[in-house]
């Protein structure tokens, strides 16, 4: 049992130690058995989260960028010699939540019950090391949020006022600006109704004094720079519950009321860790608390760096450490979204390339902090070039030169040409370690392959092979020089890659004939000469077979829409809109420029004779006269459902001879894989003849 977990007998002494990385001190509180025992030293802590992800979808990659990322940090922070924990969770109240409940034909405890195990279930497929997880609707967590209410109550920090939102009438319930944009426009009406309200305008001045006491409290730069400008800029009061709502957890003191939204959520980070349950037992709060990083997409930094510490400081509360932004995954040309369909899941990736494929592509590839590209193609090419060609040949190369020239066994490195390996391993070393301490993924790859790059050009030069055909003395020495360098280069570059890649390089070390688990290496003392002489090397075996890549890539593709249909299933929608895919080629704005579309209403309109696709339509554009324009909407559309309807037309076409008639332009409409067209429209009076742009 960790030190600091003892509670304090007769005496207690405080071990101060340094917080690797952060520069802040930490305090443990440790009782000794007896008062003439050698004063313990405490293990440092490490405390980071994940954002507690929503469930009103399933999860895909991007959940499993974020959670990778974080269980990347934990194994490193471990081998350093710090207890490190993990934690995350689900978040599970709220309108929406709520809507897609009731599209799945389930009650919201049915649903989130469904989607919350989804989560679960992935992180352990991908061998995530998660230590708390907690769900915002475990009755736990209510203990906590009712907490942190009441001390910011107390404080002074809270208030009843009304609030005024557009409401729709079909959903009963409030709705954004955007989302009542796309409703149909009878049902949405403005309401006021009661709601309480956290005092934010109070804590402009103490926020701007945290982010500029502590420069990295928010990171990367970017981000900090974004949330000062944000609070520089003026801050409102914010609503924190809703009357209309009942899924959600009931104000302590108002139970007509549910705690909404972010106030809710945010205190997931304690809950899980056992805020609120103090008295009836011990927890894991005081030793976690504060938390060192939060992990979030820069889209939600804000709720992190501005409301979170101002609901901490109202609560008298310690603050979290620090708040890290990253980037987003772009995938066919965007942000992967589930609205525009191009979602990518990680389990189908998984069963291809395994997960160290899946890990090592998204920390290598994409710049930590920064928005990142994913594409199926150039992860199977970097999976053959870094993990099949690179280490995993090496290691095959290595233990094969063992067992052929040296019976199995580490050979002695008695002296020979070393390549200059012991000096550019401890710079890779000092590189990666210093890389992983920023979160500097890809650099900290950069530094390891610079090692195994060298180490692969000192093979060639020395030519193992032909070594040890010669019968002399000198030669032999030089044989077992280079292979033991060889062999020691690739343990320490195995030491490395254990926090990215942690499934390999546990075959690499067993390869090498280490003993125990590569992950309990401490990386603060790796150095040149580990390496045993006389160590037997495992049995040779490929870590990471070599890929097909257009092969790979197809099943990846494919059981992608297995698993769109499974999740499609969980979310309870039934069979699935295959997923789109956009394959034109992208053009320039002169070339769109070129197309002249017009607003045109539909004056007349009449079947074609001897064709069942075509009408005919008479379209004023703003023209002299209006245009003859034939469409293949017939199966679509009566000809009495047409007129009086405004159309985009594209009016520059070439006219068109068609069942011996002529067509002046082009009606738009929109179809999935040539199926039922729907004409483009426009949603308010837009004037005939009005281009657009």
């Amino acid at each position: 049992m960790p030190l600091w977990m003892l509670r304090p007998a007769r005496c207690t002494w405080v071990a101060d130690c340094g917080h690797v990385g952060g520069g802040l001190g930490e305090r443990f509180e440790v009782s000794p058995p007896c008062e003439t025992r050698e004063r313990p030293r405490a293990m440092p802590r490490f405390h980071l989260s994940t954002p507690i992800y929503y469930v009103n979808a399933a999860p895909h990659i991007g959940h499993a960028y974020t959670t990778i990322v974080a269980d990347t940090i934990k194994r490193f922070r471990r081998m350093l010699g710090e207890d490190a924990y993990l934690t995350t969770g689900t978040d599970e109240h709220g309108q929406k939540v709520e809507r897609s409940a009731h599209k799945a034909g389930l009650d919201p405890k049915q649903f989130t019950d469904r989607v919350s195990a989804a989560f679960r279930r992935e992180w352990d497929e991908l061998g995530l090391e998660v230590d708390h997880f907690r769900r915002t609707s475990d009755p736990r967590h209510a203990l906590a949020v009712c907490r942190i209410f009441e001390r910011c109550l107390e404080n002074g920090a809270i208030y009843k006022d009304s609030y005024t939102g557009k409401y729709h009438l079909g959903d009963e319930a409030f709705v954004t600006d955007e989302e009542a944009a796309q409703s149909d426009p009878e049902q949405i009406t403005t309401v006021t109704e009661e709601n309480y309200f956290f005092r934010l305008s109070d804590f402009q001045q103490r926020l701007i004094d945290l982010y500029e006491s502590q420069p990295d409290f928010v990171q990367p730069d970017t981000r900090r720079n974004e949330v000062l400008a944000f609070v520089r800029s003026g801050l409102r009061d914010l609503s924190i519950s809703r009357s209309s709502l009942r899924w959600g957890i009931p104000l302590p003191n108002d139970p007509e009321h549910v705690f909404y939204v972010w106030f809710d959520a945010l205190t997931t980070y304690m809950s899980a860790i056992g805020y609120g349950e103090e008295e009836s037992g011990e927890t894991d709060y005081e030793r976690l608390w504060p938390i060192d990083v939060h992990l979030v997409g820069k889209e939600i930094v804000r709720f992190h760096a501005v409301y979170w510490p101002a609901f901490l400081m109202a609560a008298n509360l310690p603050l979290p450490r620090q708040v890290w932004a990253h980037g987003w995954l772009i995938f066919q040309g965007g942000k992967m979204s589930k609205t525009k369909g191009n979602i990518v899941r990680a389990l189908p990736v998984k069963e291809v390339v395994g997960t160290d494929g899946l890990r090592y592509y998204l920390l290598r590839e994409i710049v930590f902090g920064q928005d990142g590209n994913f594409s199926h193609k150039a992860l199977a090419t970097r999976y053959n070039a870094d993990l099949a060609n690179g280490i995993g040949n090496l290691a095959s190369r290595t233990v094969s030169m063992l067992s052929k020239y040296c019976g199995g066994e580490v050979p002695a490195a008695s002296g020979g040409d070393d390549g200059g390996l012991p000096a550019l391993a401890a710079t890779s070393i000092a590189d990666a370690v210093g890389h992983y301490r920023r979160f500097a993924f890809s650099r900290a790859l950069e530094s390891v392959w610079s090692l195994l790059s060298r180490v692969d050009k000192y093979i060639v030069e020395h030519r193992p092979w032909m070594l040890a055909k010669s019968r002399e003395t000198a030669a032999r020495e030089e044989l077992e020089a280079t292979l033991y360098n060889t062999a020691e280069a690739l343990r320490v570059a195995t030491a490395l890659l254990a926090p990215i890649i942690p499934d390999g390089a546990q075959k690499v070390w067993e390869a090498l004939g280490q003993e125990g688990r590569v992950a309990n290496v401490r990386l603060d003392r790796l150095a040149w000469g580990g390496l045993v002489a006389g160590t037997r090397s495992g049995p040779q075996r490929a870590v990471y077979p070599r890929l097909d890549v257009a092969k790979a890539v197809k099943q990846m593709e494919a059981l992608e829409e297995q698993a769109l249909a499974e999740q499609a299933e969980l979310m309870g929608r039934g069979r699935p809109v295959k997923r789109i895919e956009i394959d034109t080629p992208e053009i320039e704005i002169g070339d769109f420029a070129r197309v002249d579309m017009r607003v045109g209403l539909v004056q007349a309109a009449e079947p074609v004779r001897k064709s069942r696709k075509l009408l005919q339509l008479q379209v004023d554009i703003g023209e002299a006269e209006p245009r003859t324009i034939l469409a293949g909407i017939a199966e679509a559309y009566a000809p009495e459902q047409l007129v009086g309807r405004r159309v985009a037309v594209v009016a520059n076409l070439q006219p068109r001879k068609m069942m011996g008639r002529v067509s002046q332009g082009m009606v738009v409409a929109a179809s999935l894989d040539h199926g039922k067209p729907h004409l483009a429209g426009f949603s308010e009076e837009a004037p005939v003849g009005a281009r657009l742009t």
